[in-house]
């Protein structure tokens, strides 16, 4: 089975093309994302927020195991 919906796809793309024309801006201080797997990240963080299937965030403890 699929971990991740088409839909989710769509936003992820987006993202990248937003990281590609410079107008995409991370979080809290605004500033222009540089780094792919952050335009990734947020495309997914978007997607999650809108309903599409995406897995759940891994929590702190379990990235320290």
């Amino acid at each position: 089975m699929a971990k991740y919906g088409r839909s989710a796809s769509k936003y992820v793309k987006s993202a990248m093309h937003r990281k590609k024309r410079g107008t995409l801006k991370s979080g809290r201080t605004g500033r222009t994302v540089k780094s792919r797997k952050q335009a990734i990240a947020i495309g997914l963080s978007e997607a999650r927020e809108k309903g599409a299937k995406v897995p759940k965030r891994r929590s702190s403890r379990a990235k320290e195991r």
